[in-house]
């Protein structure tokens, strides 16, 4: 789903994100975009990029952009990496800067779930696979 920030700038593509306060349903259909303007400005507490084989500027362009708009976490995961840290975990300080976090899995109070990675199995492949957590850091199914 395209993410509309300001009428004046193109939409951002997040793979997911997450905005509290706001209808799941608009005007009897699920959402096909999110535009801001007509969310009382209810911007995205979190953001997620997975990256694939090639990446899009989720560490650059993408993260200067949701600092800049104001989500508060911002997570990349990328499962194909091999030398760097497959999961990078961001939030914004109050300077509007992103700093990395250490924690795996992070808590996110304002949310309200964890988000980290570990090894698992799911339909008989075991591998590093990205999950939520409750405030205890016990993993939801």
């Amino acid at each position: 789903m395209e993410w509309y920030y300001s009428p004046d700038e193109k939409a951002i593509a997040p793979d997911g994100f997450l905005c509290l306060g706001v209808e799941r349903v608009k005007h009897e259909n699920l959402r096909l975009s999110y535009v801001t303007w007509e969310e009382n400005g209810v911007i995205p507490l979190f953001a997620l990029e997975v990256v694939s084989k090639t990446p899009g500027g989720e560490y650059k362009e993408k993260k200067r952009k949701y600092a800049q708009y104001g989500v508060l976490y911002y997570v990349i995961y990328a499962p194909l990496r091999v030398r760097k840290p497959k999961l990078t975990l961001y939030c914004l300080n109050a300077k509007g800067k992103y700093e990395l976090q250490k924690e795996n899995p992070l808590w996110m109070p304002e949310i309200g779930l964890g988000i980290g990675t570990e090894v698992g199995t799911f339909q008989r492949i075991t591998r590093e696979w990205l999950y939520w957590y409750d405030e205890q850091g016990n993993r939801y199914l």
